[in-house]
């Protein structure tokens, strides 16, 4: 899983809330005609793409089209199904690759360049295939370490703001963070970290790191609501970590699931620590029905489908007329300057990577 929606379902099954996904037709829905003149514009995903039925409904009665949502697991699964069925897709637009997939998918040819209407709203440092608009840009999110705000009162220390924070002798064994080659959050701190220290720089800082007490997990769910004290979760499990690798929309997170809503989020954010990641929608090569994956695309970038994602997908819009909900606004993180890395270096070095952080952290 590589966004936050993951991190909403986990908080809000930890605080005893059930969250329901809306969709535009359910998976096993025939999709009826898929040629030429089809009304049914199929929409692969991975798991955790969520809209409003509102919206979708509004998509089909402004467009004629009704959208039939196939997700297909997490977004590398999802990705690695459509590289197998490379120019006969199981749908007409992919949503879900981000800027650590990006030249993966961009290097197989699983899309047909589209201008999407409405780009020119769209943040121009989102747009990573400007010149050939093999993808369009939909949210962001940004990976980043959590804290525990009670914790850090109650000790009269200030939390950690910065990767080189977290190397203090203060915050000895209060970090908790995800397996990099198991996680995606784990990864995204790991990339992080090489945009902060370089290609030779990264492992210097993940041994002092780990000689700081740093603790590794398999994934963010054990992470965030088993080791970290600040969570719903982790309160409850008696968590004694008040640092975790997480997201900048975790602490809304807390506040929404949370009965009563407190006045105050209960976690906060480190906004030096942060990765950014961006996910894309692009229309698929092959795509029996063309013209609504290209309406579907011109959708997701309009601000009806942008306002409505941050409640959905705790992620946030890529298009600059859209209004945050109260809720991240109040309570959520604003990240001026996230770490990032070209797609394409990731994907030349990501393997790479991984395994020296492995033979680093987890030996």
């Amino acid at each position: 899983m590589n966004t936050t929606r993951y991190a909403a379902t986990a908080v809000a099954a930890a605080l005893g809330v059930t969250v329901l996904a809306g969709c535009g037709g359910s998976d096993d829905e025939s999709s009826g005609d898929t040629g030429t003149g089809s009304k049914t514009v199929t929409l692969v995903s991975h798991d955790s793409f969520n809209a409003s039925d509102a919206v979708l409904k509004a998509f089909t009665k402004e467009t004629g089209y009704k959208v039939k949502v196939l997700k297909s697991g997490d977004a590398g699964a999802a990705l690695n199904q459509e590289i197998l069925t490379k120019g006969s897709p199981r749908g007409d637009v992919f949503f879900g690759v981000d800027n650590t997939l990006l030249s993966r998918a961009l290097d197989n040819g699983l899309f047909t360049p589209y201008e999407a209407k409405g780009l020119d709203r769209v943040a121009a440092d989102a747009q990573l295939d400007a010149e050939q608009h093999r993808v369009t840009p939909v949210d962001t999110g940004d990976i980043c370490v959590n804290y525990d705000k009670k914790y850090f009162a109650d000790k009269k220390l200030d939390p950690p703001k910065t990767f080189d924070d977290l190397l203090k002798s203060e915050y000895k064994n209060l970090l908790v963070t995800e397996n990099a080659a198991t996680s995606s959050p784990g990864l995204g701190f790991l990339l992080g970290t090489v945009a902060t220290y370089g290609e030779t720089g990264y492992q210097d800082y993940w041994k002092k790191l780990k000689a700081n007490g740093v603790k590794t997990v398999d994934g963010w769910e054990q992470a965030y609501n088993e080791e970290f004290s600040g969570s719903a979760g982790g309160r409850k499990a008696k968590a004694d970590r008040p640092l975790v690798v997480s997201y900048a929309s975790s602490p809304p997170v807390e506040v929404l699931y949370a009965d009563p809503r407190p006045a105050e989020a209960p976690t906060g954010v480190a906004t030096g620590t942060c990765f950014r990641q961006t996910e894309f929608a692009g229309l698929l090569d092959g795509a029996r029905n063309e013209a609504g994956g290209k309406a579907l695309l011109d959708f997701l970038i309009s601000k009806k489908f942008q306002e409505d994602m941050p409640l959905n997908m705790f992620v946030n819009p890529v298009v600059n007329n859209a209004e945050l909900p109260e809720v991240f606004t109040k309570f959520g993180a604003t990240v001026d300057k996230p770490a990032t890395v070209d797609p394409e270096k990731i994907a030349k070095n990501r393997e790479q990577w991984v395994q020296s952080w492995s033979s680093l952290v987890v030996k």
